[in-house]
């Protein structure tokens, strides 16, 4: 039997805002290892499983404490002597067995919580790991998922697994396009894909969380091995730092899994998710924590089954430590909030503070939007709405995104891409996308009440919008134009699919594109590809050579931006001063930005998209101009001269013009 000492920890209703404070740990020494979690007060019996406990290789050891009259919350504690590296522990409430929701490393499938010393985890090298971190407008987002990016290259060492992002080609191909930025689908321990079985075909996005702060087995080369998916991570990390690319986490806080098996409700049950009564209790839920599941009915805004209580202080406090937790751990630069819109305001707020005590240069934004309803008002809530009592969170701009190539609600609906084929609809889109590349600040040339989903400007700095076309979510950016057009020609697909990204690149907000679209890819037509095979979700590696104009495309529009501050001002002051949208058809949208926009060494840019099948003559401030972008080739050294104060548009392409 092991030597343990039980310390009760009283926790004060509210603990002071600046107090160190860890509501669930295990903090390991040589000397002994220290449990924590957070529980209810017990009405069991503490001297078997039925109370708290920790169980740690089979050694059940008792956890208590003493309430005060008023206290109806606690930290349990129990110290065990002697060197438990490598030990297997659960905590055990009222007979449910978990690692608790802290935990740091786990068996195989989260079942169990390890002891382990993280600086056991760390690589070669680890300490001089640096962060990838640089100013909002100066990012550029490429959003992946592990195994989509590998899985189908033939080179790949390490198809599907985190380790495959430290391999020469990965980091090549990513250099090579110019973002420097990744977003990583979900990468904790997450629960629809079988770590025991992967020798067996699984897929999974991974927004079905169980320990929210341990890295994905099923992504690492040994999932029975605790620390290797928590090097493996950290190599990955450390290898795209290397090479100059800044990693951004998805967290997907707002829901779990399930209930009845979630380490949150296992630990202190309904305290994390929120309720209401149950209408067969007449209206009534039972006082105690330990009441059965089922009493209460649980807010469903994720979509999910459940939503999480972020504005519950101990819920609160979890965001902020888990966050906090991977920005020291793993060296994290910033983080992509799932379903943003379930979260409360507040906690949102308090989780910025806690990153910019840190580095204020972190990133933060989300979905600014829920799944359905929560079971907070909307004016509580992180909506896309509410992001200017949110300053430094960027929110997805799908006034843009849908602007361009039609609503999310239905895949075959067109959107401005396709205005010669629309009926109906042109002038709404066109002024949405103008409010996207604006920022969505406001503009003095943009009419909001023409804006598809914003009544008003959303973003106090353009750096506050997100502007993409397509993300895993949803149809790829090649889908959808195929779906929305009928009978389109490939030339014309590559054509518009160009000039959808070139209004994300050249708009002010913080442009973000989904991995593989440089590769013109192509998910069957699959919308919602969260479980499809491989066949569906993999990058099909060949189309760089069978299509080698797009990626060019790409890698030259990506650098066109970067080597050109007119084109991420960071400032809604500044794009007022300095965009000025030009009178055009319907069909074609162009602006100029003026007068060394930025410090920019042009004096003047010129960018005209036109969306018709025809070309088009548009009329521009007068002057003599290099050309830069046309007919599908950027070239920022010239690719020709015009003059004069028109100037006629391929179609289905753009113009970018300088002096």
């Amino acid at each position: 039997m092991m030597a343990a000492v039980a310390v009760p920890i009283l926790l004060a209703c509210d603990p002071p805002k600046d107090a160190a404070f860890v509501f669930d740990e295990v903090t390991y020494s040589p000397q002994e290892t220290v449990f924590k979690v957070f529980a209810p007060e017990s009405p069991y019996s503490t001297s078997d499983r039925s109370g708290v406990c920790v169980v740690v290789d089979g050694d059940s050891i008792p956890m208590v404490w003493k309430p005060t009259v008023d206290d109806t919350r606690c930290i349990y504690k129990a110290v065990v002597k002697g060197d438990l590296k490598g030990k297997t522990y659960e905590f055990v409430v009222n007979g449910q067995a978990s690692p608790g929701v802290f935990a740091k490393a786990v068996t195989i499938n989260g079942q169990k919580g390890v002891v382990v010393d993280m600086r056991d985890t760390d690589p070669d090298g680890w300490d001089q790991d640096r962060p990838v971190r640089r100013p909002y407008q100066d990012i550029v987002v490429y959003e992946m998922h592990h195994r989509d990016f590998s899985v189908g290259r033939a080179d790949a060492q390490h198809p599907g697994k985190f380790l495959a992002l430290t391999e020469p080609w990965a980091l090549q191909h990513l250099q090579d396009l110019g973002i420097n930025a990744v977003h990583i689908l979900p990468s904790y321990d997450y629960g629809s894909v079988d770590e025991t079985r992967l020798d067996q075909p699984q897929y999974n996005w991974g927004y079905d969380p169980v320990n929210y702060n341990v890295p994905e087995g099923s992504y690492s080369t040994d999932p029975s091995d605790p620390q290797c998916r928590i090097r493996e991570f950290k190599q990955m990390v450390q290898a795209l730092h290397q090479a100059g690319i800044a990693v951004i986490l998805d967290v997907v806080y707002n829901h779990t899994y399930d209930i009845e098996h979630s380490n949150f409700q296992r630990t202190y049950p309904n305290y994390y998710y929120r309720t209401s009564p149950s209408p067969s209790q007449g209206g009534e839920s039972s006082s105690s924590p330990w009441g059965r599941l089922g009493e209460v009915s649980y807010s469903n805004g994720s979509g999910c089954g459940n939503e999480t209580a972020s504005e519950q202080e101990m819920m609160r406090r979890f965001m902020i430590e888990s966050v906090k937790y991977w920005v020291s751990e793993y060296h994290i630069d910033g983080f992509r909030f799932d379903l943003m819109g379930v979260h409360d305001i507040e906690t949102m707020n308090q989780i910025r503070q806690a990153l910019d005590d840190i580095d204020p240069l972190i990133f933060m934004y989300g979905e600014g939007w829920s799944a359905g309803d929560c079971a907070l008002p909307r004016e509580q809530l992180a909506m896309k709405a509410n992001i200017p009592q949110m300053p430094r969170i960027a929110a997805f701009s799908d006034d843009m995104r849908d602007a361009l190539r039609g609503p999310f609600s239905d895949d075959t609906k067109p959107g401005w891409l396709a205005a010669p084929f629309l009926s109906e609809g042109v002038v709404e889109a066109k002024e949405s996308l103008k409010a996207g590349i604006a920022g969505m600040i406001e503009h003095p040339q943009v009419d909001y009440s023409l804006v598809n989903y914003s009544d008003a400007p959303f973003a106090l700095e353009p750096t506050q919008m997100m502007a993409y076309v397509s993300c895993h979510d949803d149809m790829c950016l090649v889908d959808r134009l195929k779906a929305s057009i009928p009978g389109l020609q490939n030339s014309s697909l590559i054509s518009l699919d160009l000039l959808a990204q070139t209004a994300v690149f050249t708009s002010q907000g913080v442009p973000f594109m989904l991995s593989g679209e440089e590769l013109l890819r192509t998910k069957q037509g699959v919308h919602n590809s969260f479980e499809s095979p491989d066949s569906i979700n993999r990058l099909d590696w060949q189309n760089k050579e069978r299509y080698p104009q797009v990626f060019d495309y790409y890698k030259h529009l990506i650098a066109l931006r970067l080597h050109h501050p007119a084109f991420r001002l960071g400032s809604a002051h500044l794009v007022r001063r300095h965009l000025e949208f030009l009178d055009t058809a319907p069909c074609v949208v162009a602006y100029r930005l003026k007068d060394h926009a930025g410090g920019d060494e042009w004096q003047d840019i010129i960018v005209i998209l036109n969306v018709d099948r025809q070309s088009r003559m548009v009329d521009i401030p007068a002057g003599q101009y290099r050309v830069v972008c046309c007919d599908g080739q950027i070239d920022e050294s010239g690719l020709g001269e015009v003059s004069g104060s028109r100037v006629q548009v391929a179609p289905q392409s753009a113009l970018i013009l300088c002096h």
